[in-house]
């Protein structure tokens, strides 16, 4: 860039210095409209519009007789070296206007990044965590019912199953009675000292 600029910059002078400082005014006299411009475009970069800079070349400059009487090689070299210069300043303002853009974007994303990592995660990890709390609190209410169902269930059981063994022996008390003849506490006492048996004597 710097070496163009200095190549175009010296052209001039040498233009100058051949021609007379009076080649800026005749240059302009035959100049009507400019015959290089540029025009922008935009071009997407992972989401993010980046404007573009292009030149380009329309109609032509009649500047043949520029430098007619003298100077005019030196006119033309200087123009070409201008040209290139404007091609290298357009390609600097893109990737200038770019880089801007690019650090704009980027300084956006950051921020968002802090906000999602100071922000956003712990309140989700404390709603997580509370989450895991409830669940476990309802795992452990859900444990202690359990042990109390299956303890109420064993009552309930052992509860019928004497139940039903008083029923029976009700119901043996009964037939002894109907069959002896004797009443119930007579036939309860009669099965009781059946039950009881002699401890043997060691001499």
């Amino acid at each position: 860039m710097g070496e163009i600029m200095k190549t175009s910059s010296f052209a001039l002078t040498e233009v100058k210095y051949v021609a007379g400082e009076n080649i800026k005014h005749i240059v302009l006299e035959n100049v009507q409209n400019a015959s290089l411009k540029v025009r922008s475009r935009q071009e997407n970069v992972a989401g993010v519009k980046l404007p573009k800079f292009e030149y380009f070349t329309e109609g032509e400059t009649k500047n043949n007789l520029t430098g007619l009487a003298r100077g005019g090689q030196q006119i033309q070299h200087c123009r070409a070296a201008y040209v290139k210069a404007i091609e290298v300043l357009v390609e600097l303002a893109s990737l200038q206007t770019s880089f801007l853009t690019l650090d704009e974007a980027i300084k956006t994303t950051n921020r968002r990044v802090n906000a999602l990592e100071n922000v956003v995660k712990p309140r989700l990890e404390n709603t997580i965590t509370y989450i895991k709390g409830e669940l476990d609190e309802l795992e452990r209410e859900d444990f202690f019912r359990l042990k109390k169902i299956q303890g109420y269930k064993k009552r309930e059981l052992e509860r019928q199953k004497d139940a039903a063994k008083q029923y029976a022996e009700e119901k043996v008390l009964e037939e002894v009675s109907l069959r002896k003849g004797i009443s119930m506490n007579a036939a309860h006492n009669l099965l009781a000292s059946s039950k009881e048996k002699d401890e043997d004597i060691i001499f």
